[in-house]
């Protein structure tokens, strides 16, 4: 397995600034999957267009899929290699989802979006990875980093949308999907850059701690906190925004309203990034959690007070801000809760509950929103922000009876 040998802070550094790079091109292709895999898949359909979203639900379910296989290829080919492999899966799956659209392909275009979701499993492990290589100080700022490298993501995604989807006209979104072929092969230039992290032998060295079970980590009170709160900010988030282009669009907005209102969405996502690290290590990652969960539930007030514009747009920042303080806090606490020797197999459970719960929200998001219209979606953010409450308090608790013991 690799290890990790950015010691130092200027090292770590360099390591999370080069992931926040690629995050910003390769990262681009989900935007573009998420801004136009509805849209496409209702131009597909039949009369019957419950399953609109279904293309979304492929992209998540890809990268809960991949999620296994791009740790343990990371694992075995090194950071740099295993990185720049996943962005030829992110190429591949561009290059299905064009062809599937000539085609007038439904379900090959679905399949087309899982492959480029498996090529963003890897793009998800630039987060961890930039905090492997980190001293213990940095971990968190690190994960900002790279989070923050999708401001660009925010801007360049719904940008080349605009200006590709006619692009192949009459086939529309084509122009689109072709279009990451490009960012992938971009991203795999940057990726390049990345040093080697030493190599490990066979035995676990005694300075990463002897691996666990990992049964006994996940288990672990802190653990299924963070990994509560991670599952819950971010199905949260892919279930409110993947039905919101098709609300907007059925609203009577336009389609280019709909992929701004993503644009300033996944600009919020990223945006505090810059700080949020900060934030966590001055005030803790669980109170920066609760923050978070506040503005999902801001979100859902937002949301369900009007169908103007402004209020869809400033719901979905506001649901992009409450993603970003939950899901950092939550993945600061995930990369906290394991020693350097378990991290692969952690973090590969880690994101494949994750996604494989984001894909399942993707997909009834279509489902409730056909059923009961775009409120009913921001309805559901309360019980589910209420859950996440609990989880934090159980932990808390928890700690405050171990430390008074």
């Amino acid at each position: 397995m690799t290890v990790a040998v950015s010691g130092t802070g200027a090292e770590a550094r360099r390591t999370a600034i080069i992931f926040a790079a690629s995050q910003a091109i390769v990262g681009s292709a989900a935007p573009i999957a998420i801004s136009m895999g509805a849209l496409a898949g209702h131009y597909l359909l039949g009369p019957d267009k419950s399953l609109a979203t279904a293309p979304i639900t492929g992209f998540n379910l890809g990268v809960a899929l991949g999620a296994l296989p791009a740790a343990a290829i990371i694992r075995r080919l090194g950071q740099r290699n295993g990185f720049m492999t996943g962005t030829a899966v992110t190429a591949l799956g561009g290059l299905v989802a064009t062809l599937a659209l000539f085609h007038g392909s439904f379900w090959l275009f679905a399949f087309g979006l899982a492959v480029i979701g498996v090529g963003g499993a890897f793009v998800q492990q630039f987060r961890f990875a930039a905090a492997d290589n980190a001293p213990p100080e940095f971990k968190a700022r690190a994960i900002s980093f790279v989070l923050a490298g999708g401001i660009i993501t925010a801007i360049l995604g719904p940008q080349i949308v605009i200006f590709t989807r006619e692009l192949f006209a009459p086939v529309m979104f084509a122009g689109s999907f072709a279009s990451i072929l490009l960012l992938a092969a971009a991203g795999a230039t940057i990726l390049s850059l990345l040093r080697l992290p030493a190599r490990a032998s066979a035995k676990t060295p005694a300075s990463l701690g002897e691996a666990r079970p990992l049964r006994q980590i996940v288990t672990a009170p802190r653990f299924v906190a963070a990994l509560f709160c991670a599952v819950g900010s971010y199905t949260l988030m892919s279930f409110v925004m993947t039905g919101a282009p098709l609300a907007m669009v059925g609203c009577g907005l336009s389609t280019d309203d709909a992929t701004l209102g993503i644009s300033w969405h996944v600009m919020a996502m990223y945006g505090p990034s810059f700080f949020t690290g900060r934030l966590i290590h001055r005030f803790g990652a669980e109170r920066i959690v609760a923050v978070g969960l506040l503005l999902l539930i801001g979100c859902a007030a937002v949301a369900l007070s009007g169908i103007a514009l402004w209020q869809f747009w400033a719901a979905l920042i506001l649901l992009g801000l409450g993603w970003n303080f939950g899901f950092i806090g939550a993945t600061a606490i995930v990369a906290m809760s394991y020693r350097p020797s378990e991290k692969a197999k952690v973090q590969g459970f880690h994101d494949f509950v994750l996604f494989g719960s984001v894909a399942c929200a993707s997909l009834l998001s279509g489902i409730v929103y056909n059923a009961w219209g775009w409120n009913m979606l921001n309805w559901m953010i309360l019980p589910v922000t209420m859950l996440c409450f609990a989880a934090l308090g159980v932990l808390k608790i928890k700690r405050a009876r171990e430390t008074a013991s």
